[in-house]
């Protein structure tokens, strides 16, 4: 069964192609790519890569997790899907403390 893993701390100038590269070295990969922004194009410095196979994904994690590369610590884990994360609130109510604007100290 396949894996998909998540990969934080990628130097900014890897590609899916070099991340791939990197995590074959452990295994069958199915997929990877380095996420990248929307408006710039630039590598947001993580991404993921899929295993074929799930022992090979689990020693990937265990050789490259907290390794080195390229000068950056890379971070591996197991992904989860966008509904198991928690949501994140922001806080705050808007607005400017509910004063309309005015200044009401005459």
């Amino acid at each position: 069964m396949a894996k998909k893993l998540f990969v934080g701390g990628i130097p900014w100038a890897t590609t899916s192609d070099d991340l791939k590269q990197l995590f074959s070295q452990h295994g069958t990969v199915a997929s990877a790519a380095v996420i990248t922004d929307k408006m710039t194009g630039r590598s947001r410095g993580f991404g993921f890569v899929e295993f074929e196979n799930e022992a090979e994904a689990d020693a990937a994690v265990q050789a490259l997790n907290n390794s080195e590369f390229d000068g950056r610590t890379l971070v591996v884990k197991e992904a989860r899907p966008l509904e198991d994360r928690p949501k994140r609130s922001f806080g705050g109510h808007g607005g400017h403390g509910g004063h309309g604007g005015y200044n009401n100290q005459y």
